[in-house]
């Protein structure tokens, strides 16, 4: 797992501006949703073009902070990467950003009916998850998938980021949520990359920037606080 803490400059930065540490501290469990980016096989499995040995680390994480989040009364939603129908729609992305033989390698791994585009197999997964995908490196792009409009018919307006790679999808995710509104934080501990410089880099912008980074364990203790304010406020 990567070794990550907020600088104490960029936090006193933080804390002057929003008046706290952490601007979303106290979470409404039933207003939050979790959402896991890209924990498919084609990140996760050994082998895969677009391995990311990280991110096995995180399963665990992962899955404590999805039960804390469901006891709690929220929502767990599981985002796979597809490229069905892509390839002419991202002609840039596929023919200029990859050789040939790479962009073709992906478009078949991530298929919806490849082995690649499965989630990996120690993610505790409940029947009351969301399940859907994405076509773009963010979920909330137009066009890449439906969970802004689940997330929204839910009556969810907070947003936690966990899964791989931190510093593109998951942080394009978040960034995007953050455009459209969600309070969005990104999980430290439950986000993964290739390289803790590139982790740290994706984690310090966005939280000088767009929303909140807090651990597992501090989103945990947010909820609790959001869902006693919530409570005592019935």
């Amino acid at each position: 797992m990567h070794e990550f803490k907020l600088a104490r400059d960029h936090v006193d930065a933080v804390a002057r501006r929003c008046g706290r540490p952490h601007p979303f501290d106290a979470l409404e469990p039933r207003k939050t949703a979790l959402v896991v980016i890209d924990m498919q096989n084609h990140f996760m499995a050994p082998g895969f073009m677009n391995e990311t040995p990280q991110a096995r680390a995180i399963v665990p994480g992962v899955n404590r902070l999805a039960a804390g989040l469901r006891a709690f009364g929220g929502q767990v939603a599981w985002i796979q990467n597809s490229t069905n129908d892509t390839w002419a729609s991202w002609s840039n992305y596929h023919t200029c950003l990859m050789t040939s033989e790479r962009a073709k390698a992906r478009y078949a791994s991530m298929d919806e009916a490849a082995k690649g585009h499965e989630l990996w197999p120690e993610l505790d997964v409940r029947a009351g998850d969301i399940k859907t995908t994405k076509k773009r490196y963010s979920a909330f792009i137009q066009g890449s998938s439906d969970i802004e409009a689940r997330l929204r018919a839910l009556g969810v307006d907070t947003v936690m980021v966990a899964g791989t790679a931190t510093q593109v999808c998951c942080e394009s995710t978040a960034r995007d949520a953050c455009m459209l509104n969600f309070k969005t934080l990104m999980i430290s501990d439950a986000n993964a990359t290739w390289a803790d410089d590139l982790h740290s880099a994706a984690l310090t912008a966005f939280y000088l920037n767009f929303g909140d980074v807090q651990t597992i364990d501090e989103a945990l203790a947010s909820l609790a606080r959001g869902g006693a304010l919530a409570q005592a406020a019935e």
